[in-house]
């Protein structure tokens, strides 16, 4: 194995990627290396790459934590994982354990947390160090290619819905059908929830209707909180994935009575929340990250079941920095997938 590999760094926020050769990283005691296949890009590596977020990594690093392979090495003291298996490194890299939310089940929420591609180096490259008890286990019958996505975008959204406390035969509004939305849409049909797609733009309306949504509405053309009210009453379910603020009031407004407003998409700013209504209408606001482990091994079932698929496309890691142009823009069709191997 050659003792360099290639990779997209962020040197400095806001400025393009440099694709450049960097040391491969080693296995240390109680990590594995994978070599990365392929590797979905999200829209958090956009904000990673643009310090976005209050939070911010620290330059140069390498983003990308949708990042699929086989494991060539493993350090010492690891068990369970083992040269040759096909694993996936999610945001989620690692957690401390033993705090309260670890102890929980909601270790997305422990505070010692590292995150892969933004406190840790992550995907956009050759190789990949990863935490082997936070990797996701693939399923064999699953490209690379295509499982990327569940990594993240997969997690993400079907994490969103349970948390939405809805039940089959129940109405959800998915806001926002793109890289996430589309994903979502089709957890809640698996999951038995009839889905209302609301979005600006009718060809990722059209996408919606085709992956199963029974209802949709542009935003642009349309008031979707009347369409949502007339149509079914109010949702019983609100997913917003979208990434304006927009998105975010217009979901207080599509939910109905006793109905949960979940929240996925990371647009800057603040979105107003009506008091009195609310608190009249018994109204539940809810943040969702990503996912926890079992979150995510759950989500990579409903895609080894044929279930769920991503609408993707691949291109290689040299076209980084217009594929985040294109993103920027709001130009892509589902999601873009790093291919390393063809």
């Amino acid at each position: 194995m050659a003792n360099t590999m290639k990779a997209a760094v962020v040197r400095e926020f806001g400025k393009p990627l440099t694709i450049e050769e960097v040391l491969l990283p080693e296995a240390g005691p109680g990590q594995i290396l994978i070599r990365v296949a392929a590797t979905g890009v999200c829209h958090t590596d956009l904000h990673a790459a643009d310090g976005d977020w209050p939070f911010k990594p620290t330059p140069p690093f390498i983003p990308g934590h949708e990042g699929v392979g086989h494991v060539v090495a493993v350090g010492a003291g690891v068990r369970h994982v083992k040269e040759g298996d096909r694993v996936g490194v999610p945001w989620l890299y690692t957690a401390c354990g033993h705090c309260k939310h670890c102890l929980g089940g909601w270790e997305t929420l422990c505070e010692q947390q590292q995150n892969t591609g933004y406190s840790v180096n992550g995907s956009f490259a050759e190789y990949v160090i990863a935490d082997p008890n936070y990797v996701g286990h693939l399923p064999d019958n699953i490209s690379f290619v295509d499982i990327a996505p569940i990594l993240c975008a997969g997690v993400t959204v079907y994490k969103g819905l349970k948390v939405t406390d809805t039940k089959p035969g129940d109405w959800v509004v998915i806001s926002g059908i793109g890289g996430l939305g589309h994903l979502a849409v089709q957890y809640a049909k698996a999951m038995g929830l009839n889905v209302i797609a609301v979005d600006v733009d009718d060809a990722k309306l059209e996408l919606a209707n085709e992956l199963g949504a029974v209802l949709g509405v542009n935003a642009r053309k349309a008031d979707p909180v009347a369409y949502v009210k007339k149509e079914v009453g109010g949702a019983q379910g609100v997913l917003v994935t979208a990434v304006s603020p927009k998105a975010f009031e217009q979901a207080i407004g599509m939910v109905g009575r006793g109905g949960t407003v979940s929240l996925n998409g990371l647009p800057p700013g603040d979105f107003p929340l009506p008091i009195f209504g609310t608190v009249i209408n018994g109204i539940t606001v809810r943040g969702s990250i990503v996912g926890t482990r079992l979150d995510l091994q759950e989500a990579l079932n409903f895609a080894a079941e044929r279930k769920v698929k991503a609408t993707i496309a691949t291109e290689p890691l040299d076209n980084i920095n217009d594929i985040f142009a294109r993103m920027h823009r709001g130009d892509i069709q589902g999601r873009i997938v790093v291919d390393f191997e063809n």
